[in-house]
């Protein structure tokens, strides 16, 4: 093993190349990309990332910066539980959620990035390796566009290889909604997968009335119809929707997790690495869902999760991000047949542009 020697951290603000939208966040021009870079005392080097959709970056990399290192620094960089559960109590009073367990987020990627690289193994076998194979969708952030502009979007999904396709809803009047995904239902045809995303918009009884207009389409799910923080509301959603649920990446420890599994409020756990607390909260919250025979899904940072969930044995789909980093990394996301491949290069097998990004400092 090899002591901590140096972390460095980077923060971006990557312009988007179209302006997006949903229905809780408004006009999304650009994501902001906080990066943490370990050294150990050999020279060996693990990265790992969070990001936000535009606020609140700067606060994740001040706590990179400032609060984390004397954290760690000269701590063994394998013992990853250890460092994890000393950094979130470091930080817990000020923190326990929030930007405190972004910047552990991408703290914990970046170690298990450089536990792999010492390995010389790529992350999902380190991990246990279950199937390099991933099925994948296209999450696209499309709820302003016409329907026509929907279909298009979907058909350049497709053209890509995606067999399994995301929509946005809850526009203004749920008619509007039942018309889009009947529209995108008719163009994919039966049984192509196809879920619908709300982004927390509605109250309980609009997201039961919601669910119930959507049981005709044979939607994959629906996901956060509500907002993270009514579990009992999810629970009900669930009982009287008549529609699968997807919920978590707004949820920022395994313990959040527990309380929506164990009260039968979601159907897909779905976390973010970059936000519940790095590959090692993940992989947990993979095997909680696992011992209540749940299939686990994802949101976002698709490059470091195709990895994890290419290890585990209960997984649905990995979410292809709307905010890509194809521009700054060297090897995108591969897919085939609908599938998404868990690169064979040691780590996550992230290599960053990072004379591109010195171009976006924050």
């Amino acid at each position: 093993m090899a002591r901590i020697a140096t972390i460095e951290t980077g923060f971006y603000r990557i312009p988007l190349p179209v302006t997006l939208s949903d229905s809780t966040h408004g006009e999304i021009a650009a994501f902001e990309l906080i990066t943490c870079r370990i050294r150990d005392a050999d020279g060996a080097e693990g990265v790992g990332y969070t990001y936000t959709v535009g606020r609140n970056g700067g606060a994740v990399a001040d706590i990179l910066k400032r609060e984390i290192p004397p954290l760690v620094e000269g701590r063994e960089a394998d013992d990853t539980e250890a460092i994890w559960h000393h950094v979130w109590w470091g930080l817990h009073y000020g923190g326990r959620g929030g930007p405190a367990v972004l910047a552990l987020s991408a703290l914990d990627i970046a170690l298990w990035d450089l536990k792999a690289q010492r390995a010389g193994l790529p992350l999902f076998r380190l991990l246990g390796g279950y199937d390099s194979r991933v099925p994948c969708y296209a999450g696209g952030i499309d709820l302003d566009l016409s329907v026509e502009a929907l279909l298009k979007q979907t058909d350049g999904n497709l053209a890509k290889g995606f067999r399994a396709i995301k929509m946005k809803v809850g526009r203004p009047d749920l008619k509007s909604d039942v018309t889009r995904v009947a529209a995108m239902r008719k163009h994919l045809g039966d049984g192509f997968p196809l879920m619908a995303d709300a982004n927390m918009k509605w109250t309980v009884e609009e997201a039961i009335r919601a669910a119930r207009a959507f049981v005709p389409f044979d939607l994959t799910w629906l996901e956060e119809p509500i907002i993270p923080d009514d579990v009992a509301g999810h629970a009900r959603i669930m009982l009287a929707g008549g529609v699968p649920i997807a919920a978590g990446e707004n949820l920022r420890s395994l313990w959040e997790f527990k309380n929506y599994i164990v009260t039968g409020a979601v159907s897909y756990p779905e976390p973010d690495v970059t936000n519940c607390g790095g590959v090692s909260a993940f992989m947990k919250i993979a095997r909680l869902a696992e011992a209540f025979n749940l299939p686990v899904t994802s949101h976002g940072a698709h490059d470091i999760t195709v990895h994890l969930l290419a290890a585990c044995p209960n997984r649905s789909y990995l979410e292809a991000h709307g905010f890509g980093l194809d521009t700054y990394i060297e090897h995108p996301l591969v897919l085939a047949n609908g599938m998404a491949l868990a690169p064979a290069r040691p780590g996550h097998g992230i290599s960053f542009d990072w004379k591109g990004l010195a171009k976006l400092v924050a």
